[in-house]
């Protein structure tokens, strides 16, 4: 995650320097948090979604007419759980994934500094999967699966993302979708483990925005 942290952090700043030349007069930066949920779309095994956090960086100018620009830095952590299977027991094993995104969202102006409507790509890169302490080598229901087989997703993802945005001038209120386009469990086809996965994500993110 590190390498992770230092590649947005260096995608950030030149971001916001080109937003700086572009739109001297126009600019506010803001700080966000919120909360997300997370589901893993897949028919390899049973899913259900999990609760999250999220937090980052965005800088907001002025792009023409009623629309604005939105450059944004987040980092995220998702939930989900699997069903699995301990002895007879029957329980879900939560799975953790933390991840860091990058967006450039085109923003529609309603109301000036009150409503507006954003869409645009977000690129995530993601960490291992991180499964629940004590259930590593619980069986994934309705395969030969151990939980610890699925951790080795794909680190990319790209999300075409849809959102609203309302408040004041200064705190904002986010809330948005995100579909991830590439196949999330692409790189467990390359392990030999005789299935043929394909899951995709899917996010919906609320965020407090704070504008300096």
């Amino acid at each position: 995650m590190e390498k992770i942290f230092f590649t947005v952090v260096i995608l950030l700043i030149s971001m916001v320097c080109f937003s700086q030349y572009e739109y001297r007069d126009g600019n506010r930066i803001g700080i966000s948090f919120g909360v997300n949920q997370f589901t893993l779309n897949t028919n390899n095994f049973e899913t259900k979604p999990g609760t999250g956090w999220s937090g980052g960086l965005s800088m907001r100018g002025n792009y023409y007419n009623d629309w604005d620009m939105v450059y944004a830095m987040q980092f995220s952590e998702n939930n989900f759980s699997v069903a699995t299977n301990s002895g007879f027991i029957t329980e879900d094993t939560n799975y953790k994934l933390a991840s860091a995104q990058i967006s450039l969202m085109i923003s529609y102006k309603i109301v000036e500094n009150h409503l507006s409507i954003e869409t645009g790509p977000l690129v995530q890169i993601n960490g291992k999967l991180d499964v629940e302490d004590g259930k590593e080598n619980n069986i994934i229901s309705g395969t030969t699966l151990i939980a610890k087989d699925i951790v080795g997703i794909s680190q990319f993802n790209f999300y075409p993302v849809i959102g609203i945005t309302a408040g004041v001038r200064h705190v904002r209120l986010n809330v948005s979708y995100q579909y991830g386009l590439n196949n999330m469990l692409g790189n467990l086809n390359d392990q030999n483990l005789g299935y043929n996965f394909k899951g995709n994500p899917g996010i919906v993110t609320g965020n407090l925005i704070v504008y300096l």
